[in-house]
C-alpha cells in the first residue's frame, strides 16, 4: 500500500472576494509539481461563492467535471440547452468532450453557496458532450459507503467515461466500514467533508486528502461525526 496526505492547510488558496477557493491539485495561479494530480483525478477544488456571483460562461473540452454542493443552490447553464439548479444534496456530472460552454452561479442573493469542482481525466476523448444530475435523498444510507458516481449509465448515481467510482458515507462516531477497490490498478483518494476519521491508521481531518493505492481495500472509521467521499480512479492514464 502507498498513501500520499495532503492536509486541509497545505492546499492552494485563491481569494477572489467573490470566490474563495481551495486547491487540492494545481490549479490556475497555484502550481505545484508534486501536486498535479492524483492518477486521472485532476481537480479537486472546493469553492465558496458570494450571493448572486458566479463564473460567466466558460468553455471546456475532453473532461469529466463533477460539482457537489455543500451548501446553498448553484444554477447552471450550458451550451446543450440544460438550466438547472444544484443544491446540498446533488450531484453533477457533466462530459465535455468535443466541447461544451456553461455558467455557474450561486442561486441566491443572500448567501454563499459551497462546493466542490472535481475534474477526471476522461479514458475516451471527443465523446458527445452530455449532462447528468440526481439526488442523494433516495440513496444515501447512513454509517455506509452509498454510490454516487460510476462508469456505468445503468448503476446508481451519475455516470462519466472513467473507469471511476464515487461514494459518499455519512458515519456516527465508532462507525467503520471497509471499502474494497473495484477495478484492479485503480486508486482511492479519500475527502472529509466534515468530522474525524482514521483511514487505515491515519488520522484525518475536515477537508483533509488522503491518496491511497497498490491495495485492493481501505479500512475507514469515524472518530467523530464524519462525512466522507471516497474517489476510486485509475492510477494511469
Amino acid at each position: 500500500m502507498n498513501t500520499v496526505i495532503h492536509k486541509a492547510e497545505t492546499r492552494g488558496h485563491a481569494n477572489h472576494d467573490w470566490l474563495n477557493s481551495y486547491h487540492t491539485f494545481s490549479f490556475a495561479n497555484y502550481q505545484n509539481p508534486e501536486r498535479m494530480n492524483f492518477g486521472v483525478l485532476r481537480v479537486l477544488n472546493d469553492d465558496s461563492v458570494q450571493a448572486g456571483m458566479g463564473f460567466g460562461t466558460h468553455p471546456h473540452d475532453n473532461m469529466e467535471i463533477i460539482s457537489i454542493p455543500l451548501e446553498g443552490d448553484l444554477e447552471h447553464k450550458d451550451s446543450m440547452g440544460n438550466v438547472t439548479v444544484i443544491k446540498e444534496g446533488d450531484v453533477q456530472a457533466m462530459s465535455a468532450g468535443t466541447g461544451v460552454t456553461h455558467s455557474e452561479k450561486n442561486k441566491n442573493n443572500d448567501r454563499e453557496v459551497k462546493f466542490l469542482q472535481i475534474w477526471v481525466f476522461p479514458k475516451v476523448k471527443n465523446v458527445t458532450p452530455k449532462y447528468d444530475q440526481i439526488s442523494l435523498k433516495d440513496i444515501e444510507k447512513e454509517n455506509e459507503f452509498y454510490q454516487v458516481l460510476s462508469p456505468n449509465k445503468e448503476d446508481q448515481g451519475v455516470w462519466i467515461h472513467q473507469d471511476a467510482w464515487f461514494h459518499i458515507g455519512k458515519f456516527d462516531k465508532g462507525n467503520s466500514e471497509q471499502y474494497k477497490i473495484k477495478k484492479e490498478g485503480n486508486g482511492v483518494y479519500a475527502f472529509i467533508l466534515d468530522g474525524e476519521v482514521e483511514i487505515d491508521g491515519q488520522k484525518l481531518s475536515k477537508r483533509d486528502g488522503m491518496g491511497i493505492y497498490d491495495t485492493d481495500s481501505i479500512n475507514v472509521k469515524a472518530t467523530e461525526n464524519a462525512r466522507i467521499l471516497l474517489m476510486e480512479v485509475p492510477m494511469t492514464r
